[in-house]
């Protein structure tokens, strides 16, 4: 490995609202004063003064993606590119947009966020990325409550977010071959376990107020959280 990271940042933006209940992808939604995936992205990118960020939007949603980015975000570069059919799809395009920078060693480290997890703070986004970095792999993890879980389990379980981070050439190689295989992850952990379970994936401390909007009631304990701790 290079002694100096490289990193891209992918914003996950090409889900629908159809679980949220609202006409319109929820990351375009006001959080705040700001739209959800504005603030997911000026989260991301904060603690790096290098780095390639791209979003990852619906082809419906293209139009929109660089309205909010010229109007939120305008000192920002933004690469907007448009997303898969599912989330591995969207993760897929976004891998191929990278290769040539991968291949050539311009970017070592790639890291996947939802966008409609807002409230992931810059000093996570450091973390997840510098472990990433160090060892292979990082994804941020909670532990599950103790009534969520069945309570004859002596097992821990954990509760996985994003961002998740891991070396670039592994990472594309991943998705590379998920492709010929038509394998379909879960999220980016689960496509690097598969190809890749000898590489090292450090479970950093994730954050409680790290929730993803996905129903209305979620805005809401956002809004709440914002009005208790601030912006990051």
């Amino acid at each position: 490995m290079s002694d100096e990271m490289r990193i891209a940042i992918v914003i996950l933006g090409a889900g629908s609202g159809s679980r949220f209940g609202h006409s319109t992808n929820k990351v375009w939604l006001p959080l705040d004063g700001t739209r959800i995936i504005s603030r997911s992205i000026a989260n991301a990118v904060k603690s790096f003064s290098e780095f390639r960020c791209i979003l990852v939007v619906s082809a419906a949603d293209k139009e929109i993606a660089n309205e909010v980015l010229a109007t939120d975000l305008p000192e920002l570069e933004v690469e907007v590119i448009e997303g898969g059919d599912t989330r591995h799809g969207s993760e897929y395009n976004s891998l191929m947009h990278l290769a040539p920078a991968i291949k050539d060693g311009t970017i070592n480290v790639v890291m996947i966020h939802d966008g409609a997890r807002p409230l992931a703070t810059s000093a996570l986004f450091e973390s997840i990325a510098t472990s990433a970095f160090e060892v292979g792999g990082a994804l941020p993890a909670i532990a599950v409550d103790a009534h969520e879980i069945d309570r004859v389990s002596n097992e821990k379980i954990v509760r996985v977010q994003t961002p998740q981070a891991f070396r670039a050439e592994q990472l594309l190689e991943a998705y590379t071959r998920a492709n010929k295989d038509s394998f379909i992850g879960t999220d980016t952990a689960a496509c690097m376990e598969k190809y890749f379970p000898e590489l090292v994936t450090l479970a950093v401390a994730g954050e409680r107020e790290n929730i993803k909007i996905t129903h209305s009631q979620d805005l809401i304990i956002a809004e709440h959280v914002l009005e208790i701790h601030g912006a990051d």
